[in-house]
């Protein structure tokens, strides 16, 4: 039965400025009365939207576009608050903020992943990624003027955020050096440590990827983990080395340092919240994201995406505010989700389907297009344009 709205003032403290983040404020201040009140806490003053810096490295994009402040949230009602998190205690539901305590009636954590540039030796000096911002803005002009020579490509550990990312790469990477009339010139690999390209999302997923790097004329060689790297040289774990004029690659992850220390982590390093009511064990407080580690029937973790940040976002949301409306909460993640695979010349593929499904993931994916494209272009828009 559900319980009488709530009269008093209630705090509810959102972790984190990604899009899980802001979408959770979005909804909340949405759904609740203004007495209520929406606190979001992030690091940087500015949002970045992480999945268009692949169209910056390849020069479709400008920083400042995919770039916007978190402060024009305030004029939505949503209290916005730039420091370093320096402590989380769930139990008593209180974070530090440079110094300074604030408490929540309720707490959402979407603190996602840090990477761990440093945990292969050498990579961060012999590469680069696109997987940041500062990393894309650099690769965008030594791309333009590569002319001759091999790009490898590396996934640097077998889970990273975005599993269409290295694969998206490479066809940007192709369509620049065909529009340069290069391309014959150059070489293009991807070494990746995982068996198949986003192979969480099962065989004929991979297969279809596969395909289309072929087609493309990119090699591709899976369950090669590289360990370290010199300028000009990668080392892999079979004891291989292979050759390279650039080094491009998706860096390995782990939690922030902040979430690492806390007594949210797991067994498995990770915050394992309910996969369903993103829950923890500790009442009142919800972990949504890439900081979380959500099982799947075949023994591997939920993808980290932003895709399904948003769709966590919105089911603890609408549970948070019918809580204190008085409602039941009755929102459920189902592990449905989907992802564009950028291909460049203007199309997209796009793989979705229902990751909790038994006894494997069920997903399917939709050969590139025109339309898929713009369908990306068009989330890019509402994100950047209505969210903030």
């Amino acid at each position: 039965m559900a319980n009488n709205s709530q009269q008093t003032s209630q705090s509810i403290v959102v972790l984190g400025g990604g899009i899980g983040g802001v979408a959770t404020a979005n909804r909340l201040r949405r759904r609740l009365d203004r007495r209520h009140r929406v606190i979001l806490i992030n690091r940087d003053q500015d949002f970045t939207f992480a999945a268009s810096f692949l169209w910056v490295m390849s020069g479709k994009r400008k920083p400042s576009q995919v770039t916007h402040s978190l402060k024009s949230l305030g004029k939505k009602g949503i209290e916005v608050v730039i420091g370093k998190i320096e402590a989380i205690d769930p139990e008593s539901r209180i974070v530090t903020v440079d110094g300074k305590q604030i408490h929540a009636d309720y707490m959402v954590v979407s603190l996602g992943i840090d990477y761990a540039l440093d945990s292969i030796p050498g990579l961060k000096e012999a590469g680069e990624t696109f997987a940041t911002l500062d990393g894309a803005q650099k690769l965008s002009p030594a791309i333009k003027s590569f002319t001759k020579g091999k790009v490898l490509i590396v996934t640097a550990a077998p889970m990273y955020r975005c599993p269409a990312a290295p694969y998206e790469s490479a066809f940007l990477i192709d369509e620049i050096t065909r529009t340069n009339k290069v391309r014959g010139q150059v070489e293009i690999s991807i070494h990746s440590a995982e068996p198949g390209p986003m192979a969480v999302a099962g065989a004929n997923v991979s297969q279809a990827v596969i395909t289309l790097l072929a087609d493309r004329e990119i090699n591709y060689q899976p369950s090669h983990q590289i360990t370290s790297a010199t300028k000009g040289t990668a080392d892999f774990a079979d004891g291989k080395s292979e050759a390279f004029d650039m080094l491009v690659y998706m860096p390995p992850i782990g939690l922030p340092a902040v979430l690492a220390s806390s007594s949210l982590v797991g067994p498995s390093g990770w915050i394992e919240a309910d996969r369903h009511a993103l829950t923890t064990s500790f009442p009142n407080v919800y972990a949504i994201g890439d900081n979380t580690q959500l099982p799947l029937i075949t023994g591997k973790p939920l993808p980290r995406a932003g895709v399904f940040a948003h769709a966590q976002a919105l089911v603890v949301a609408d549970n948070i505010s019918a809580s204190i409306n008085g409602k039941d909460a009755t929102s459920s993640f189902d592990g449905h989700g989907g992802c564009f695979i950028e291909t460049g010349f203007g199309k997209a593929g796009y793989g979705s389907g229902n990751f909790f499904a038994e006894p494997s993931p069920s997903v399917k994916i939709r050969q590139p297009s025109r339309r898929l494209h713009l369908s990306k272009v068009a989330f890019e828009y509402n994100v950047m344009k209505r969210w903030l």
